[in-house]
């Protein structure tokens, strides 16, 4: 009976199911590895709904939280007992202390359970004005899980063990899962038995050839293959097409890639067909567009580049992991294409240490557009997925779009980035870009705990700020990229002069004595970097002329690769989304009813028990405390 009672704290539901409330689902996720928590949702422009299915008759634990972590996270937990399905809204604060929610944003919609299962489902707004919930956008959210076999007891939910995880999804943006057609053809790209040397970063690459076709096909979908196991190993998959003019001899010679010793024939592989990175599925080209194959200018022979992540040095890795395309002869409408917008990789592009928000901006130039859209494609291309990419001080990333000299809307945005989730984002509707628009890939970083320079380059512990844009119908552009010259910066730690003839990379600084030999590297590590002069450095950079990347497929160029532009005056303290919700109705928003029930009088036995539910929680921190 005192279990009934405290129980009685909780929203229960007698809502009888019927087909229609359980339908409608259109996006679902396994949140574990072993396939006892699975997920389905659905929402509109105002609400987001969620089933759970877990293997447990006991309670189930649901949260979302910015990085994973249990610290200021917004959870709702809930079951069935005795028949009756229950839900309750929580939040942790930073201490990892779960508290009960005055405001009962989380409705319970049904539920039910079997000798196995519990089904559980609720909605919430997508805005609450809650300031302990989480606002739910299209950037990443780390979904939190937990669940035990036992329902919430009178001490409140006992500990879940080992039954608790994280999962980054998109709760609104949540990729192209649609499935290739039953019984497409396919063929596979896939590495054989690489040894993955014990070291942080390896790039390795192969080079493939594309199954001859009698005539045209689409590529309609591509698909991961990454050995199980190794799904934090293989951080990303680059397929870039080669000379045609290769021959058999090229074929299966796997190499590192950007080494001395590596085959003559990778140099050729320069325009990027497909981009997937880590925690990314599968992408589906819209029914309209497909990636051709089979006609002259198609990719006959690819190189798959893999970039492993092995930061513990692991040793004794072999892998055969790769990529699985499907195609058709039933052609669609339009070729795809993809270019490489951001900062141009390369050591000029540099992050201070110490720095809790450090900004980099690359810039595809109104320039480039103009010259290469109005020779090849006057009206427009349309942009219809974009893959935002950075390493692992990335904390958010937005790919800007303007339209002479006005910003329109961003035309992708993650204000949440998550280095080990990254994938094609489908646009909900596509954008036009045009003649003399222009694109500003905008990356936000965290160095706060690093003690030296972080420099643009090819290990995870480096840093990149790109955009691939999928767009159709192609045109001849592959790269579209800025980078900021590197004078001015040397400039701000004073450097006077470098050592003529530059003889070595990277190159020697010549004066002042005190970085008198030293590499222009080693110069910048040795300034002693402070968060005002970091602040102050990031402004220069953001203000410097810079060097255009406009580059066409294999190693041909567009007129205005290599000039120097200065950078647009475009404002940097816009928001790619604003919240519905204004300071002052956050502050108010506790005194709101609650959306669960009315509020009992102080003497109600129901207040009392609820008191002692919040009592226990406040005070039960290790409540998934090891999330």
């Amino acid at each position: 009976m005192f279990e009934l009672a405290f129980l009685g704290a909780f929203f229960f539901s007698t809502v009888r199911l019927t087909s229609s409330q359980e339908s409608g689902y259109r996006h679902s996720a396994v949140l574990d590895a072993n396939g006892k928590y699975r997920m389905k949702w659905k929402f509109d422009d105002r609400t987001v709904t969620f089933e759970l299915e877990v293997e447990t008759t006991g309670y189930v634990g649901f949260g979302l939280s910015s990085n994973g972590a249990m610290a200021l996270s917004d959870i709702v937990i809930g079951g069935v007992f005795n028949g009756r399905p229950y839900l309750q809204d929580y939040f942790a604060d930073p201490s990892r202390k779960v508290h009960r929610d005055s405001d009962q944003s989380y409705r319970l919609e049904y539920g039910r359970e079997n000798i196995t299962h519990t089904v559980l489902a609720f909605s919430r707004d997508l805005s609450t004005c809650d300031p302990n919930d989480k606002e739910i956008s299209a950037s990443t959210v780390r979904v939190i899980w937990a669940y035990h076999e036992e329902d919430v007891g009178p001490a409140g939910p006992m500990y879940h063990g080992v039954n608790r995880g994280r999962k980054s999804l998109r709760l609104l943006n949540p990729g192209s899962s649609a499935a290739a057609p039953p019984g497409a053809a396919y063929f596979d790209l896939q590495n054989a038995h690489v040894p993955v040397p014990s070291r942080d970063t390896t790039y390795w690459c192969q080079i493939f050839k594309i199954p001859e076709v009698k005539k045209k096909h689409h590529i309609i979908r591509i698909e991961p293959l990454i050995q199980r196991g190794h799904e934090n190993l293989v951080h990303h998959i680059l397929l870039y097409q080669c000379n045609s003019s290769l021959g058999e001899s090229d074929l299966r010679v796997g190499h590192e890639c950007y080494h001395p010793n590596m085959p003559d024939s990778f140099t050729t592989c320069e325009t990027v067909v497909f981009a997937w990175a880590i925690g990314g599925e599968g992408f589906s080209y819209p029914s309209h567009v497909g990636l051709s194959i089979g006609t002259s200018i198609d990719p006959v022979f690819v190189l798959m580049e893999v970039h492993y992540d092995n930061p513990t040095l692991q040793q004794g890795l072999l892998d055969s992991s790769g990529l699985r395309l499907f195609y058709t002869p039933k052609l669609r409408q339009y070729d795809a294409g993809v270019i490489e917008t951001g900062v141009w990789v390369s050591l000029y592009h540099m992050l201070p240490p110490g720095m809790q928000d450090y900004l980099s901006e690359g810039h595809c130039t109104r320039e480039c557009l103009k010259e290469s859209l109005e020779e090849e494609m006057p009206s427009g291309i349309r942009v219809f997925a974009v893959l935002l990419h950075a390493h692992l001080a990335g904390r958010a990333i937005r790919t800007r779009h303007f339209r002479d000299y006005e910003e329109m809307k961003p035309l992708a945005y993650d204000n949440e980035f998550d280095f080990n989730f990254q994938e094609f984002l489908p646009l909900s509707e596509e954008r036009l870009l045009l003649p003399g628009d222009n694109l500003i890939t905008e990356c936000r970083y965290n160095t706060k705990d690093r003690a030296n320079m972080t420099w643009g380059g090819l290990s995870t512990r480096d840093e990149m700020c790109l955009s691939y844009l999928l767009y159709y119908p192609r045109i001849n552009l592959a790269r579209c990229e800025s980078l900021p010259e590197i004078d001015r910066q040397l400039k701000f730690i004073g450097v006077k002069a470098i050592q003529q003839p530059v003889t070595t990379w990277p190159f020697v600084i010549k004066s002042p004595k005190k970085y008198s030999n030293l590499t222009f590297t080693e110069a910048m590590d040795k300034f002693r970097w402070s968060k005002k002069r970091g602040k102050a450095f990031n402004d220069v950079v953001l203000r410097l002329p810079m060097n255009v990347r406009c580059s066409k497929w294999g190693q041909d160029e567009w007129s205005i690769q290599g000039m120097t532009v200065p950078p647009p005056e475009v404002p940097r303290d816009s928001k790619p989304t604003t919240s519905l919700c204004s300071p002052r109705r956050r502050a108010s928003s506790s005194s709101t009813s609650s959306s669960f029930s009315s509020s009992p009088s102080s003497s109600s036995p129901l207040s009392v028990m609820t008191a002692l539910l919040s009592c226990c929680l406040l005070f039960s921190a290790h409540l998934w405390s090891s999330l």
